[in-house]
């Protein structure tokens, strides 16, 4: 359900924004075992538009549209349906094309063969394509290749502010091609066990390569193994377009593991870029855990000027406040927690304390962690907002 208004926040604001969608590149060779190089080559290209500052809607939202949408993922699409799934995001641009494997060049015969890919891209507001693009070279240098196609693309997106195709190569560290076939076949996986396994060896494979590391982290997070998602999301590059999210959830396991200053300073590498209201809530209630009140408040503040309508950014204010001895403000929050939420029984149970002007006991364990934490991460919508105001 939240990934669902997520997605509506996010198609709702990309309709005003200019948006980028990037399609897998259909396979044009004779093996299907090949698939998953389309795969590759489409999130290779997204990532570089989102590492730019573009927006680019992500694989999930993609998924998504070919579900609402009845058409089997990694097909080839015709004109028409690229045109149609591009529509449903409400996507501005679609980057599409395909790969097929050549026999190796002459005097390179050990080459796994030589891939040609072609791309192009499709202007939806007045149904205009772009020139063709593409790169050839050797199959295993396909990272390599994958770059120098993401920085054609952002040639034909950004031209005035497109960086030197020489300094932009020099960001991309290279990639074995075993990691990143072993990490795309982890994302094309449906079983939970066999995307565990795959992204792990892509890790060991090249323990440079950042993506399998925070999709790694995320599983460890999701099955609460804090220390193993702090140890792979700390791996994730800050040149990877999922950094500021992988430190978020690293923050998030770092709490969790009870280490409040790590937790804090997590939030705030995000907070300073991307100030979103669960930030400030989570960044709080580390520096509450700290026992620095005056930050914590703060905090809190900023939560609820994005907020207000949040119950969990007021119980967390009051709850704050009562620590700290401000009865009449620790009051004021938990009554306006109900206003919102008037079954909330904890806010309840501290309004009755607050009243009574009691504070927390030493050693009672019932007025302490009571912080709520936020876990859902929406950077994707911010992000569109932002493009938005700045038109």
């Amino acid at each position: 359900m939240r990934r669902f208004l997520a997605l509506w926040v996010f198609l709702c604001i990309a309709a005003q924004a200019e948006t980028v969608l990037v399609l897998p590149f259909f396979n044009h060779s004779k093996s299907a075992n090949l698939d998953w190089i389309g795969e590759s080559i489409a999130e290779t290209v997204h990532d570089a538009l989102v590492s730019e500052g573009l927006l680019a809607l992500d694989r999930a939202d993609r998924l998504e549209a070919y579900r609402r949408l009845n058409m089997r993922p990694g097909a080839e699409l015709t004109h028409a349906s690229i045109i149609k799934i591009g529509q449903s995001l409400d996507a501005t641009r679609v980057v599409y094309g395909e790969f097929e494997l050549l026999p190796a060049e002459g005097g390179k015969e050990q080459s796994k063969g030589t891939l040609r890919i072609s791309a192009r891209m499709m202007d939806l507001k007045d149904t205009r394509q772009g020139p063709a693009f593409g790169e050839l070279g050797a199959l295993e240098d396909l990272a390599a290749i994958e770059v120098h196609l993401s920085w054609q693309a952002l040639a034909q997106l950004i031209p005035k502010s497109v960086p030197a195709e020489q300094d932009y190569v020099k960001r991309q560290p290279p990639v074995r091609l075993d990691a990143v076939e072993s990490y795309i076949r982890g994302l094309l996986a449906t079983a939970p066990e066999q995307r565990y396994k795959l992204f792990t060896q892509s890790a060991r494979l090249d323990e440079h390569y950042s993506q399998p590391c925070f999709q790694l982290g995320k599983i460890a997070w999701e099955q609460k193994d804090y220390k193993n998602a702090a140890t792979w999301l700390a791996r994730v590059a800050k040149t990877d377009p999922h950094y500021l999210e992988a430190q978020f959830f690293l923050g998030l396991s770092q709490y969790q593991q009870g280490l409040y200053p790590a937790a804090e300073q997590d939030f705030q590498t995000v907070a300073a870029s991307v100030p979103l209201n669960e930030v400030f809530n989570n960044l709080g209630a580390a520096q509450s855990r700290r026992g620095d009140t005056t930050g914590a408040v703060a905090s809190f503040r900023k939560a609820l000027e994005g907020d207000s309508g949040d119950p969990d950014y007021h119980f967390n204010l009051g709850y704050e406040f009562w620590r700290a001895g401000e009865f009449d403000q620790a009051v004021e929050s938990f009554r306006a927690a109900l206003a919102r939420n008037g079954a909330d029984n904890e806010a309840t149970s501290m309004l009755g304390l607050a009243l009574k002007r009691q504070g927390p006991r030493p050693n009672d364990p019932k007025g302490e962690g009571r912080e709520r934490l936020k876990k859902n991460y929406d950077e994707a919508a911010y992000r569109q907002l932002q493009a938005e105001l700045k038109k």
